[in-house]
């Protein structure tokens, strides 16, 4: 079964989607990988690369399982649509190496890109990839895109901070500097998680989905690393978007406290490619794929990295 658009009917069940466990290392770091395609990974429309963000690790991001919510895991959605899909576990999260005595900043998670993107495109043998980041995800996708420019051919960047200004999430976050300075990696319980979606605008994800996420990111971890953080609150920008040269699309929630609208604005004017866009995604907090409005979510992105190519720049 193939489909441009899912139906609320569908659920991942109708189509024979398989999942394969993989394994690739940064030096003596072990990183996990996660792919998802519908019968074989050969012949597709596209690679897809999931980044996730600060708090959780991959596969509750992008592989949620939820009853009676149709196409909960993006990964799913899109190997119906007919991608292959990956995600990773960047460095101290997830099922991925934990053990050494750094904070996994931004910088740390690109090199985990590089590491991953190379793996995956020697295997399956793909051209460069499609690649989707969500908050912090976002800034290590930026930086990997600028460190290895020829293996990007899109670019998707959501719930993201340039400079930090005017976000009112960052501007609490920050007073918890000094903790966060002092020590590698901070708790986690599904309290945190539950606050996550009560900072913004509560309402926009539904319980049983909070509830799923919840207990997704904790069994697989107690504490997170603070890199992100540290950086989010004491070294913006980490992005250079004149050195972005991709097409890049900047995708904002409503109601996201850490994305403030002129920061962004002022980004993507300087993005240099001109196959751009700016989606504004309405009833949407910070944990896109996790609302109420997920399916806006997936329709905005596949609709950007199935665009076709310019025939005519004007050169």
């Amino acid at each position: 079964m193939t489909a441009d658009q899912p139906t609320m009917t569908e659920t991942a069940a109708d189509y024979d989607i398989r999942g394969e466990e993989h394994w690739t290392s940064k030096g003596a770091v072990r990183l996990y990988l996660w792919e998802k395609y519908v019968g074989s990974p050969a012949g597709k429309r596209g690679t897809v690369l999931f980044v996730h963000g600060s708090s959780m690790a991959s596969t509750p991001t992008f592989d949620l399982q939820v009853a009676g919510r149709p196409f909960s895991s993006a990964m799913d959605w899109f190997a119906a649509r007919g991608y292959d899909t990956w995600t990773v576990d960047m460095e101290g999260y997830g099922r991925s190496s934990k053990d050494r005595d750094i904070t996994c900043d931004i910088a740390n998670g690109a090199d985990d890109l590089a590491a991953a993107s190379e793996y995956i495109m020697e295997l399956r043998g793909c051209g460069p990839l499609l690649v989707y980041g969500i908050s912090s995800g976002a800034l290590r996708a930026g930086l990997f895109a600028q460190n290895h420019p020829e293996r990007v051919a899109r670019l998707a960047l959501d719930a993201y901070v340039w400079t930090g200004e005017g976000s009112p999430t960052l501007e609490q976050r920050r007073k918890k500097l000094p903790q966060f300075v002092g020590s590698n990696r901070r708790p986690i319980d599904r309290e945190f998680v539950y606050s996550i979606f009560n900072r913004d605008h509560p309402g926009t994800a539904a319980d049983d989905v909070i509830d799923a996420f919840a207990e997704a990111i904790t069994a697989l971890d107690d504490s997170m690393p603070n890199g992100t953080y540290i950086d989010m609150c004491s070294r913006l920008p980490l992005n250079d978007p004149e050195k972005i040269l991709c097409p890049t699309i900047v995708m904002r929630g409503e109601y996201d406290g850490i994305a403030a609208l002129d920061d962004l604005i002022e980004f993507y004017k300087r993005l240099p490619n001109t196959d751009k866009q700016f989606a504004m995604m309405r009833g949407i907090s910070h944990a896109s794929f996790q609302q109420k409005n997920y399916m806006m979510v997936y329709h905005i992105l596949h609709a950007f990295f199935s665009q076709p190519a310019p025939v005519y720049t004007g050169e």
